[in-house]
């Protein structure tokens, strides 16, 4: 009996893997790739990056003006998930099933960070070009809608998880609603919350950089417009900028980590 699951499990996988591999060299037929070009090309690409990719004295001139972008970047990112911090806190005791006020509400709650979190931070980028064109606004919005469903979906799971036997023992006793949610659900759930904030803004600070190239802010249009242009020393500076500061700011970031947790 346990060999014919056995047999009938790696028949049903082989049959997913032949899917694949069928899509896969369907895709490369459509789109004319050959492994053996890509292959073949690699030499010249490293070749070409290490004659052009590298900063040289007239682009580090340009660096206090990276720089600037970069702050930009940085204080949009952090910005947007502060803001959507705030929010996703809300909603999330509107939606755990240890605080909800009501299922209805809790539904509405939910509702929100599923729409938020599972439309890509892109797909929302070019919706608001529409409406607030290529300005920091669009980029903040952007990081903002995503951080909100995603952070209200961690934190209705940190409040189940961290709150509930406080929850019931201060419910036992009588206590206000509010009480409740600020005796006991905020400050044990409190240093998970921040871990997750934390997180977030590491990713905002990454995704902002490519969403600056649509809404022609910060450090990514920076990026975008010394490559176009084809200053090439100038668009490295920008790369080993975003990739120091990104380093920076996951150190910082665990250092935080492992002091409150």
């Amino acid at each position: 009996m346990q060999d014919n699951f056995f047999l009938k499990k790696r028949f049903k996988s082989s049959i997913i893997i032949s899917i694949i591999l069928l899509i896969t060299y369907g895709a490369m037929l459509i789109t004319e790739f050959s492994i053996a070009k890509g292959l073949a090309s690699l030499p010249k690409a490293f070749e070409w990056g290490i004659t052009n990719f590298y900063p040289n004295a007239k682009s580090l001139e340009r660096l206090p003006n990276i720089l600037e972008k970069l702050f930009e970047t940085i204080l949009v990112s952090i910005g947007a998930t502060t803001v959507a911090a705030i929010f996703a806190l809300a909603f999330a005791v509107m939606g755990s099933a240890t605080t909800r006020v009501s299922p209805f509400l809790s539904g509405i709650a939910r509702g929100f960070a599923t729409l938020f979190r599972n439309i890509d931070i892109a797909v929302w980028s070019m919706v608001l070009l529409f409406t607030f064109g290529q300005s920091s606004l669009t980029g903040f919005f952007a990081l903002f809608f995503v951080s909100f469903g995603f952070l209200t979906r961690a934190f209705i799971e940190v409040i189940d998880e961290a709150s509930s036997s406080s929850v019931e023992a201060l419910q036992a006793t009588g206590a206000p609603y509010m009480t409740t949610i600020f005796q006991s659900v905020i400050p044990s759930s409190i240093p998970m919350m921040l871990s997750w904030v934390l997180f977030v803004a590491e990713t905002n600070i990454r995704s902002a950089t490519l969403i600056g190239i649509l809404t022609g802010t910060g450090i990514g249009f920076a990026f975008d417009l010394y490559y176009k242009s084809m200053n090439y020393n100038a668009a490295s500076l920008v790369v080993i900028v975003i990739v120091l500061t990104i380093l920076l700011i996951e150190y910082i970031s665990n250092y935080v980590r492992r002091v409150i947790l």
